[in-house]
């Protein structure tokens, strides 16, 4: 019998929307604090702004999404510096529900979906 690896449960979610129990451990993968929420409203468990992409890299892609392919090679280059920490949201993930949080409106193009798709690949 061939066992499969278990699938990570990793939801992304805005942080300007309300937390729900459903969202299990919520960690913040933005540089930037998003503005104007607050950190009690966040509920935030963890704030991976390590595992953000650089401010270079941030300021470059704009959200501009004919730019997403090449943010999204460039924003792995830097991940793959980073097995350490990509390791302990995967262990988070593994233990329960993980909700990746961003602050961007772009809920198809920023580095929530790129880091989600690259832990449960």
């Amino acid at each position: 019998m061939v066992r499969g690896r278990r699938q990570l449960g990793i939801r992304l979610k805005r942080a300007y929307l309300p937390p729900t129990p459903e969202d299990g451990v919520r960690a913040l993968v933005d540089r930037l604090w998003p503005r104007g929420v607050s950190k009690s409203d966040a509920k935030i468990d963890h704030w991976m702004k390590e595992l953000a992409p650089s401010s270079e890299l941030r300021q470059w892609f704009g959200h501009d999404p004919s730019r997403w392919d090449e943010f999204r090679r460039r924003y792995e280059a830097e991940l793959a510096g980073k097995p350490e920490l990509l390791e302990q949201l995967r262990a988070l993930a593994r233990q329960g529900p993980l909700t990746l949080v961003f602050g961007a409106r772009d809920e198809l193009h920023n580095q929530a979906v790129v880091l989600r798709d690259l832990l449960a690949g």
